[in-house]
């Protein structure tokens, strides 16, 4: 390489300094939106470099859309620009075994070979894979916008006037003005939020409850507040005395075999819920994704409340394919209008008409109730013999679900559920530790096992050492 090349290799290497260490400071919020860099000859002189690589490196990132230049004024960060919300700002870091986000990622992330006992997903071999099938090779014959085009701001007619049966079978009685289809359940409750919730306001959720509630509502910046869960709905009287002393503007909860226990929310609980709700100007997201796994259907918030200040959300993810993800939102028509918008917003368009369409196949061929009954009875075994393998490790469910694939136990002799998770992961188990459920760490001894991931033999021994492991 020539003297030359070299100069201008260095000169871009500088140049590329320059560039790093701005967005370093905007990405890190010492630098924010609307503030003015420092002038071209002072960062010259601080970084060590020439002027001219200072208004190289300012131009290229003015080209970025990072700064903006104003004339006789010198250089300042784009008034647009947002820094990425780091969530570990949001709330102190815990230890990564007992954090909102550790189980998503071992699951995920993990081989498929990697036994999951703490994931929240049936195996694929439980799934509908043939009905799949069908519906897959029928989409093969839709219209060709059905395959290139975005999702109407809505979604797909024919998906919610099957929905519309559904929800009546719950005695809710809605129109098709007052449901929506979303990317997932995980995006049906985000737009909730994103509707409802400003920085800093109080959301209540139950304790233990679904780790990514809590993981979601970091992301929103609210203040989160939890109320104990009972064999028969949160703590009513707790419940109660929250509203009335931190005014929550939001709660939400499984009213159907809930997250994680397995519990199911009785009538009167349900009654005296609303009725606090209602005198606390309460709303509540009702996720009812675990519905179809009921043997009889259980009351439900919404059906009592008429979709008045309860929002019912669900998703087929736990059903029918995870791959092929749409949830849905129903509410009050008007806030359904606005919600509509906010996915436009954020998503332009609504769910997937790939993935509404094969789930529309799906629920129309007649294959689904036949699945689900199915599937109902294979639970049903998978958790009586969990149970009892379990019991033998000194493990005792919390209660028998009525139905699901999640047991809530509780370890022999207080055993911390954190070290037993990181010990069976250091042996490619993926366990779920009690804490990652709980707002208050109160539930360091339970742990959630997923039933329909616990037939494998090897796996059982992974968890008698890691039951045995000690702390060193």
């Amino acid at each position: 390489m020539d003297s030359e090349a070299q100069t201008r290799g260095r000169g871009g290497m500088r140049t590329a300094d320059v560039m790093r260490a701005i967005r370093s400071k905007v990405a890190g919020r010492a630098l924010s939106a609307g503030d003015r860099l420092p002038s071209i000859r002072s960062l010259a002189t601080t970084m060590g470099v020439s002027p001219s690589t200072v208004v190289e490196a300012y131009d290229r990132l003015a080209a970025e859309g990072l700064i903006r230049a104003r004339r006789g004024s010198g250089f300042y960060v784009s008034p647009t620009v947002t820094p990425p919300l780091a969530l570990t700002e949001v709330e102190p870091r815990r230890d990564p075994a007992v954090d909102p986000f550790w189980v998503s990622r071992q699951s995920l992330d993990t081989d498929a070979a990697v036994p999951k006992p703490g994931c929240g997903w049936l195996p694929p071999d439980w799934m509908p894979e043939e009905a799949l099938r069908r519906a897959v090779r029928a989409l093969g014959r839709s219209e060709a916008s059905v395959l290139t085009n975005y999702g109407s701001t809505s979604g797909s007619l024919a998906l919610r006037r099957l929905l519309l049966t559904r929800l009546a079978e719950d005695a809710i009685e809605a129109s098709i003005n007052q449901l929506m289809l979303t990317g997932s359940g995980t995006q049906a409750t985000d737009l909730v939020c994103r509707f409802l919730l400003r920085p800093g306001d109080t959301v209540l959720v139950d304790d233990p409850c679904y780790f990514n509630f809590r993981a979601l509502l970091r992301a929103h910046q609210v203040k989160i507040i939890s109320v104990p869960y009972t064999p028969s709905g949160p703590d009513v009287t707790r419940f109660e005395a929250i509203l009335a002393s931190e005014r929550p503007r939001l709660y939400i909860t499984n009213s159907a075999l809930h997250n994680p226990t397995g519990a199911t929310l009785s009538l009167p609980t349900a009654h005296r819920l609303l009725t606090a709700a209602a005198a606390h100007d309460l709303t509540i997201i009702e996720d009812d994704i675990f519905g179809d796994f009921e043997p009889e259907r259980s009351p439900r918030l919404a059906a009592l409340d008429g979709l008045n200040r309860v929002i019912r959300i669900g998703s087929f993810s736990k059903t029918l394919s995870a791959s092929v993800r749409c949830g849905y939102i129903a509410a009050r028509a008007d806030w359904i209008e606005h919600l509509v918008d906010l996915q436009i917003a954020t998503s332009f368009g609504g769910a997937s008409p790939v993935a509404t369409e094969i789930i529309a196949k799906v629920l129309a061929g007649g294959s689904y109730r036949k699945h689900m009954d199915e599937l109902r009875h294979r639970l049903t075994r998978a958790r009586r013999d969990v149970a009892r393998k379990l019991g033998a490790l000194g493990i005792e469910p919390w209660l028998t679900p009525r139905g699901g694939f999640f047991l809530w136990c509780r370890l022999a002799g207080e055993q911390d559920a954190t070290q037993v998770a990181r010990a069976a992961l250091s042996e490619d188990v993926v366990l779920a530790p009690g804490n990652v459920f709980s707002v208050s760490q109160t539930a360091p001894d339970f742990m959630r096992f997923n039933v329909a991931h616990m037939n494998d033999p090897p796996m059982w021994d992974v968890l008698r050492r890691a039951l045995k492991a000690r702390p060193e």
